[in-house]
């Protein structure tokens, strides 16, 4: 079973919305979700992102005995357990496995250890972690699943979402008051 590693900023992107009351309320719903779903697959451990995404998973990833990991960024609502078995399964032996975002971040990475990790995140992470794992002699796949490619950065992301996000993230999506600005 892997050890999974989710990091999380937090209150959550400005541009989420406006509020901050808000913000963190749809924030803490989408970690949960994500939490849930990686649940019943290994140990989770979800980091804060205060110096950085990828200062923080490096930083998890030093603490972590080796053996395989998964990293899933707290801001992919849709993704279930079956997702990331999906996920996992593609990836091939002693390889790595990469879910980019739409945009061409870097959504979640399947490890076989902590060494094969960089801290590449940002605009265009995705192509930077494929050039690092070729780098390192890593067979890497694709995976392209529409609950790990669509994150969720703003209001209208998550509206385009909606009916396939956890639980968690719905309710917190409903709560939000009427006129409230986004």
């Amino acid at each position: 079973m892997p050890t999974v590693v989710i990091p999380f900023a937090g209150e959550g992107k400005t541009r989420l919305h406006a509020a901050r009351r808000v913000r963190r309320a749809l924030s803490d719903a989408m970690l949960a979700d994500v939490v849930a779903a990686c649940g019943a697959l290994g140990d989770v451990r979800v980091v804060a992102t205060g110096g950085g995404q990828g200062a923080a998973v490096a930083g998890e990833l030093a603490r972590i005995e080796p053996g395989p990991l998964l990293v899933v960024n707290a801001d992919v609502p849709c993704v279930t357990t079956d997702d990331l078995r999906a996920f996992i399964d593609a990836v091939p032996p002693g390889g790595v496995a990469l879910a980019e975002a739409n945009d061409g971040t870097t959504n979640a990475l399947s490890l076989p250890g902590p060494e094969a990790f960089a801290p590449l995140y940002g605009g265009g992470s995705a192509e930077r972690f494929r050039t690092h794992f070729t780098e390192l002699g890593l067979d890497c796949v694709t995976v392209r699943l529409p609950n790990l490619a669509d994150d969720v950065d703003t209001l209208d992301d998550l509206q385009r979402v909606l009916s396939r996000c956890g639980v968690r993230t719905r309710e917190a999506f409903e709560r939000i008051p009427a006129g409230a600005p986004a």
